[in-house]
Formats: C-alpha cells, structure tokens, sequence
C-alpha cells in the first residue's frame, strides 16, 4: 500500500511539471532564471528578498520571469513595467493572492489588503476615501495629531543629553495617534483601567508581529501541498496571533455599542464609531459585518503608524550621515519658521527641502520595497511577452528608486534631486511609489503623509542630533529586516538636545 502510495504521488508530481514544461512551450513568457523542479526559483531568494530580485533584474531586465513553488511569478521593475501594471492593466492586475497571513490573521481575507477585487474590494476602497480619509475627517483630527506631537516632544526634553533609541518614540507617536482616531483612546503607555484588554507592550508586540507575518515569504504559500507542515513554524505564529487580536477588537466593538445602547442623540467620534454606524446602513451594496469591522480596524491600527515611524527614523539616520544637508535643513526651517514657533502642518508648503528629504528617503527606502503582491485576473500581454491568468506580480520599487537612467548617483542621499520638480508620491509619478498606485494603492497615504512631514520638520526645527560619543557616522548601520515593511535592523540610537523653547508649541 506504502509503495503504491508512493508511486501515485511521484507520478503526480511528474504530470505537474510536465505540464508545466509543456506550458512554458507554449507561452512566450519573460526572460528569466531556470527554475529548479518543486521549488521553482526559491533557491535564489535570500532574506532580503527586494535585494535578491533587485540583483536578479539587472541580469534578465526590468521584466523578468520567475518561479515561486508551483506559482508563476512576474516582476516588473522599470518606470514603463510598473506603469503598465497599475495604470494601463490596473484592473487586470488587481487581484491578490491568498497566502496563509491573510486567512489566520486578517479575518479569512477581510481586510483590504488581501481582500479579493470584486464588490467587497470596492466597498471597502469607498468606506475608506470616502469616510475613514477623507480630507474633511482628516482635518477633525488634527488636534490629536498636535497633542500626540506634543507628548514626544516633551519625552525628546525629558531624555535631552541622554542616548535614546529614536525608534521606540516614534512608535508611541504613529501608534498613539492612529489608536486615538480609530479606538477613541491610546494604548501605548500604561492604564488604571481594569478592563484594559493589554499592556502597551503586547499591543506593540502584536502590531510589529502582524506586519513580519504578512510580509514573510512561507514556504507553504508557494507549495500549497506542503503547508500542513509549517516546515517554518509561521502558521502556528499566525493563528496565535489571530486569536489575540480577536481577543482585543472583540473588546473594543463591545465597548462602543455598549456606548449606543439607549443613547439616541449618540454621535460617534472615532473611526470604529463610523464603521458601526455604516455597518447598520441598509443602503450599502454588500453588508458590512462584524468580522469586516474588527478586519478593517485591524488594517488601520496596523498601517496607520508603521510607514510614520519607518520613514522618519530612516531620514534621521541618513541625516546624520551627512551633517550638510541637516544644515541646509534647519537653515530652511530658520528662515521660513524662525525660531519662536514649531512647524505646523499648513507649514509645510513653504518647505520645499524637508519636502524633499522625505522624498529622497521613500526612494532610498520605501516601506513596501516589492509593494504587496498582485495577481492577474486574467490572460495578458504585456511588451509582447503572454501573463497567464492566475500569475503573480512583484512591483520593484526599490530598483526603480535605483535605476541610473532615472536618478543621478541613485545610491547616494541627495535630497536636492527633487527640488524644482514636479514630483509627488500620492501615486501618478512611477518612479516614486512609495505608496503604491492604481486601486490597490494604499488608501491611507494622505494620513501618513502629514505625519512624516510634521515630524521629521519638528525633530530637525526643534532639537539637535548627535550619535553617541563612541559612535563615528561610518559605524551607522543601514542594514533592514524583510516584512509587510523594511525597518531598520538596528535601531537608531542618538543624543538630543533642545533647540526650541517647547512652551512656543503651539497646542
């Protein structure tokens, strides 16, 4: 029985890559490596996978065929590839794969990020411009953007001439902020509430988990047959973590219907109180449910900090390589502020170069450097190479930020690049896509855009940054860990003085 069982499957696996052989005949597919059996071209994909694709391009071009288990895999990584994925071919190139992260961790594929296209996709990409982003919301919030500001800037005082890890500050502030809109309070420092679900480190501790888990390349998402395995123990991870964030947003929808209940004249404040009040709209094309509020809730607790924090400890660090361009900086924000205020967000207008350094900092290290995978939902062409159905698609926007046709000394932070043009990262410029583009771009970049800018001017206009004394700026690490997102491997750690009077904040 043993034998034959055997022999059944050893004849399986032979008729797959048969046909698969026989389809690559077929088709005139993209240049590429030669895939190995089983495995495809997985031997090739390092830890970093942005920098093994990025190696890869340079040799077989910036549209290259590869193989991920038994999945086919398409990389674009040109200003014309990308563009034609997600602008000309948006629609066909917006489906998602189903990797295990997003069944145990974001609702079965309910958040929108791994949800489907189709009716539900579209629903949610209204709910999310339309009432969760709009500028109008946006702007009803600023006062707790301002507030949260203010408690850094308070705790950078506190620690001034002491070594801090920049990193966990800026944590506290993406988290603090976003926690507040979308939850009504934060959970990022300790509560009398005895109710209070979980500690601020777990919170943090789950937020950072979610983000490596639905970045991780599992070896089961590409060899479906072997996932029942979890030869690397993320699944199990998964689930755990699953269960905790269940846990915790059970608690929070509790709480804000216990608030309606028998409170007619209620009017919600906080993100989750408009998720509620639309789940209850009987106008809606598809039902918005519980599971669809607490995977939506989840989705902007967990994007709306991340690429904040990232980016601005990423400049600082990149600032602190070249002492010049932080003084060209502050000489801006000493010209246009003076020194009797903070930078407020209609500042920012008027200060091209800070502008500018944010700019240079997403191409040198964007938050997505492979943006999140795309499928094709049907057969393409594409620069007279055939994209079967069912295909998945890579958008390299870390070699686009590297392409030397594009950029001058691509390799070197030189903010200047961008002064003088017409250059944004809200999604029409392909070669900075921070954000990504098209419908499945990130539906919360103008948040994250205003809290890069207003941070990153205030750290620079409000305080002086030194490494710490046996630290040379050649011994700064520039090295990322593989996620959702690219954060630095090694925190950031440095020195902080006061360079403005913290009462001139203006609250």
């Amino acid at each position: 029985m043993e034998t034959a069982c055997l022999v059944a499957c050893v004849a399986t696996i032979a008729l797959i890559l048969l046909s698969l052989r026989l389809s690559r005949r077929k088709l005139n597919l993209h240049p590429g490596p030669k895939p190995w059996p089983i495995i495809g071209n997985l031997n090739l994909i390092g830890p970093l996978p942005h920098r093994s694709i990025h190696t890869l391009s340079k040799e077989y071009g910036p549209l290259m065929q590869l193989q991920f288990g038994s999945f086919p895999v398409v990389v674009a990584s040109s200003v014309e590839m990308v563009k034609a994925f997600l602008k000309t071919h948006d629609a066909v190139f917006s489906g998602r794969p189903k990797p295990a992260a997003g069944k145990y961790t974001t609702y079965n594929y309910s958040n929108i990020t791994w949800s489907p296209y189709g009716p539900y996709f579209r629903q949610i990409r209204k709910i999310w411009a339309m009432e969760l982003f709009s500028a109008k919301r946006l702007e009803s919030y600023e006062y707790i953007r301002l507030e949260e500001s203010y408690a850094l800037y308070k705790a950078l005082y506190e620690s001034a001439g002491k070594v801090i890890r920049l990193k966990d500050h800026l944590a506290d502030l993406g988290l603090n902020i976003i926690s507040r809109m979308v939850l009504g309070k934060k959970y990022s420092e300790e509560s009398s509430d005895k109710n209070q679900i979980v500690t601020p480190h777990e919170f943090k501790e789950m937020v950072d988990e979610l983000f490596y888990l639905n970045g991780v390349l599992d070896i089961g998402d590409s060899i479906p047959w072997l996932r029942f395995l979890d030869l690397q123990g993320n699944i199990k991870r998964m689930k755990a973590l699953g269960k905790k964030f269940d846990r915790f947003l059970e608690h929070i929808l509790e709480e804000h219907i216990g608030r309606r209940k028998g409170n007619e004249g209620y009017v919600g404040k906080d993100m989750v109180d408009v998720l509620l009040q639309l789940a209850d709209d009987p106008t809606n094309e598809v039902k918005l449910d519980r599971i669809g509020v607490k995977a939506f809730t989840q989705d902007l607790i967990a994007g709306g900090g991340e690429s904040s924090s990232m980016t601005v400890e990423w400049a600082i660090t990149e600032l602190l390589k070249k002492p010049e361009i932080f003084e060209k900086a502050t000489e801006e924000l000493d010209r246009v502020i003076g020194r009797d205020r903070w930078v407020q967000e209609k500042d920012m207008i008027n200060l091209p170069f800070i502008d500018a350094i944010m700019k240079e900092t997403m191409r040198l290290h964007p938050v997505a450097p492979l943006l999140v995978p795309r499928v094709a939902l049907e057969d393409v062409q594409i620069d007279c190479y055939d994209i079967p159905k069912g295909t998945r698609i890579l958008t390299s926007v870390w070699t686009v930020g590297r392409d030397p046709s594009l950029w001058d000394k691509p390799d070197q932070f030189c903010p200047e690049r961008f002064l003088g043009k017409d250059i944004d990262v809200k999604g029409q410029y392909y070669e900075l896509l921070p954000f990504g583009s098209g419908r499945r771009m990130c539906p919360g970049y103008s948040l994250g855009i205003k809290v890069i800018q207003t941070s990153l001017a205030n750290l620079l206009h409000g305080f002086t940054w030194k490494l710490p004394s046996n630290m040379k700026k050649e011994d700064l690490d520039m090295e990322e860990i593989w996620g959702l997102s690219t954060p630095k491997k090694i925190p950031l750690t440095a020195v902080v003085k006061p360079r403005l009077n913290l009462r001139v904040y203006s609250k």
